[in-house]
């Protein structure tokens, strides 16, 4: 079975989600952020797993169900820290971040014998899920992140390596105010969209 690794921030105001600001104060971030956190780490306990591993940039709080290893990220660039994350699997894992709360069970339930690896592309040319049947740490080091070619770039080293890969479907990342709306309309129901309806409410925006 599978291990599912969610690395993310601790939802602090000023530390996560700043392109959201403006229009939202960097308080008013903090809460998105923390409702996407929380809408993701839902659908990863709802999702079958082997151990299911939450690789954290600060101290977790009330956010975190029951379920979850904590481990801390390591120092260094965001390939250096996603690399870390796989190397403390010894099996098939599966990485995603806090940036898509739509995300589902569904998605998140993958099948290594289809496959080597599966790979979720991001629509901002990132990606959002990435998948190992043998974790690779090596696969992740020295990919340029935050870029329009990040996906690209890592699917290929994918590719390179010799790896069947599978593609789970496009997600888009919340990182601006209109991602924010796009993604609330596609998950109406959870924490997130239920926090950006009342900020509207509250702000008359």
């Amino acid at each position: 079975m599978t291990t599912l690794l969610v690395i993310a921030k601790e939802p602090r105001p000023g530390r996560v989600k700043t392109r959201l600001t403006p229009p939202f104060t960097p308080a008013q971030a903090a809460v998105l952020a923390e409702a996407a956190l929380a809408d993701t780490l839902r659908a990863v306990a709802s999702a079958p797993a082997r151990r299911r591993v939450l690789v954290l940039d600060g101290t977790p709080g009330a956010w975190l169900p029951s379920g979850f290893d904590v481990v801390p990220q390591c120092a260094g660039g965001l390939d250096e820290r996603l690399a870390d994350a796989f190397a403390g699997c010894d099996g098939p894992a599966l990485l995603i971040g806090m940036d898509t709360p739509q995300v589902t069970p569904q998605l998140l339930t993958v099948d290594f014998a289809a496959g080597d690896a599966y790979f979720g592309p991001a629509e901002d040319g990132g990606f959002w899920a990435l998948g190992l049947a043998e974790p690779a740490p090596e696969l992740l080091r020295g990919v340029p992140m935050s870029t329009p070619a990040t996906g690209a770039v890592q699917r290929d080293r994918l590719v390179a390596a010799g790896l069947r890969v599978r593609d789970l479907p496009p997600l888009r990342d919340v990182d601006t105010a209109a991602d924010a709306e796009a993604v609330a309309a596609l998950a109406p129901h959870g924490r997130f969209a239920a926090e950006l309806a009342r900020l509207h409410a509250a702000t008359g925006r």
